[in-house]
């Protein structure tokens, strides 16, 4: 496969979309970032919030949300359309995030 380039420091987690067109990454560099599944190009981000290394990235059930978790202590929501954060949606953690998930139904994370 192609190599995905972009990020300034460690990737710490990565996930494929639902459809399995895009891959979604989190990185040390505090940044969320979207590719090209196929030809490892740059579709969308960097998107920019967190304060500290990402270290969870999920793509929601039905492609058109992304959750990212952080050791900021926060899991943050975007639009997978345009990168937009979700309105609401950044959720304070009593500690580090290591991890994030949609429920199978897409109803909670």
């Amino acid at each position: 496969g192609l190599p995905l380039t972009g990020h300034s420091d460690w990737v710490h987690s990565v996930a494929f979309s639902p459809d399995g067109q895009h891959v979604v990454s989190g990185s040390a560099d505090k940044t969320v970032r979207v590719w090209d599944a196929r030809t490892g190009q740059l579709t969308l981000g960097p998107l920019t919030g967190h304060t500290y290394e990402v270290t969870a990235v999920a793509f929601s059930p039905d492609g058109r949300s992304i959750l990212s978790g952080s050791l900021d202590g926060t899991v943050r929501m975007w639009d997978a359309n345009n990168g937009e954060p979700v309105p609401g949606m950044v959720l304070s953690h009593p500690g580090r995030v290591h991890s994030a998930a949609f429920s199978r139904d897409g109803s909670r994370i």
